[in-house]
């Protein structure tokens, strides 16, 4: 986040970050990316122990009673390390316990939320299906109410963290004959008699983060498990996609970073025809083009985070959500584009951590929704916003403003 909209507290935390981010070492970086590492334990052990997750929540709660735009400055930090490790750090504390935060009981709270922000416990959440991914209405795990407790069936894929994680968030259908609107609930499921990581997926990036696929079998959930209401996890499931997607586009900023500063420092040094390369405008504007697009994903950002943080509506922050998910994931994406082909060959190989991002940023317009719904939701909400402030007429209307606005027979819509 840039320094000059950050206050005293919030540079501090940020400072706090950073510190942590130099803590953490080379090996466990290189060890996730060969898989020899499946899951980041000591990691978040760490950065719970720093009290660096959900800043955001109350401190009651283990928090620092924050705000999203001090949660996108450490998401940001965080993501510098490496874009799995904001995906570990930002699924547990920022979508599972945002989630319980915002719809959970003060006993769920405690036994869920505080050990997880401490580095003590582990989550994941469990949402795409192996024949369904973005359509999350057509869910087929099921709960059947058994008097006492729920009996979860079914099975969930590409979890974040499926390999590690001591609890799950799960969405399942709790009225096989109800509105798909209307008959989904959401649980806290233990990893318990029944859960099972049945394949850890070889990802091109973002590996060591335990992704699998999660099988659920007559696994009994308490009653007091249930997260909300009773056919009613679309609530949850609306308010978790603002974590989900502003985390996400945060976190692709700082990941994206130090791809850009590599290059630049490479350009800087690197000569050709007796000259740093960094003197051609081939590169040079392409590093300029990097940075700007860097610059702008974190205005954006910082414009996102105030409005949720002012609570604004509902409708228009999803708008904002999905267009700074769309379109900070593929700016960043761009960047490191650039980034590589400035670097020519040497860019292309490990002997820098270019295409180690690149792979891992790959990942950024796809997850937590793809890029294409995105495109969905924004055109949704923004026709309809149109259409509403149309009836107001608050605005001039701009379209008499042309020389000819009252031309006849000219403006014909069928």
């Amino acid at each position: 986040m840039f320094e000059y909209l950050l206050n005293a507290q919030q540079k501090k935390l940020r400072d706090e970050a950073r510190d942590f981010v130099k803590s953490i070492p080379r090996k466990m970086i290189l060890d996730m990316d060969a898989d020899k590492i499946q899951f980041p334990r000591e990691f978040l052990q760490e950065a719970g122990k720093r009290n660096l997750m959900g800043c955001r929540y109350p401190v009651e709660w283990g928090g620092r009673g924050m705000d999203w735009v001090s949660t996108c400055m450490v998401m940001e930090e965080i993501g510098r390390l490496g874009y799995i490790f904001a995906c570990t750090f930002g699924v547990g504390a920022e979508l599972v316990c945002d989630a319980i935060i915002l719809h959970g009981t003060d006993e769920q709270k405690e036994k869920y939320v505080r050990p997880l922000l401490q580095g003590e416990l582990f989550a994941a959440e469990c949402l795409t299906e192996p024949r369904g991914g973005s359509d999350f209405f057509g869910t087929t795990t099921t709960a059947k109410d058994m008097g006492d407790h729920f009996l979860v069936n079914g099975q969930k894929r590409f979890i974040v963290g499926g390999e590690g994680a001591d609890y799950f968030l799960v969405y399942a259908r709790t009225d096989p004959t109800g509105e798909p609107h209307k008959s989904i609930s959401c649980f806290i499921v233990d990893k318990t008699e029944g859960v099972t990581t049945e394949y850890l997926y070889g990802l091109m990036g973002c590996r060591g983060g335990g992704a699998a696929r999660m099988v659920f079998k007559d696994v009994r959930v308490p009653k007091e498990n249930l997260l909300g209401r009773l056919n009613q996890g679309v609530a949850v499931f609306n308010t978790m996609m603002i974590p989900e997607r502003l985390g996400t586009a945060a976190m692709t900023i700082g990941a994206a970073a130090p791809a850009v500063d590599v290059a630049t420092g490479y350009t800087s040094r690197r000569k050709a025809f007796g000259r740093p390369v960094a003197e051609f405008q081939g590169v040079s504007f392409q590093v300029a083009e990097a940075v700007t697009l860097l610059d702008a994903s974190r205005a954006m950002i910082y414009a996102v985070a105030r409005a949720v943080d002012g609570k604004i509506d509902e409708k228009q922050i999803r708008r904002l959500v999905s267009e700074a998910k769309k379109f900070v994931t593929e700016s960043c994406q761009k960047a490191v584009h650039n980034a590589m082909q400035v670097m020519g060959g040497i860019g292309y190989t490990n002997i820098y951590p270019v295409e180690r991002i690149l792979r891992d940023l790959r990942l950024a317009s796809i997850w937590t929704g793809t890029n294409e719904v995105m495109a969905m939701i924004i055109a949704n909400e923004w026709y309809k916003e149109y259409l509403r402030s149309r009836k107001t007429g608050v605005l001039r209307d701009m379209e008499e403003d042309a020389a000819e606005a009252g031309a006849k027979d000219e403006k014909i819509f069928e």
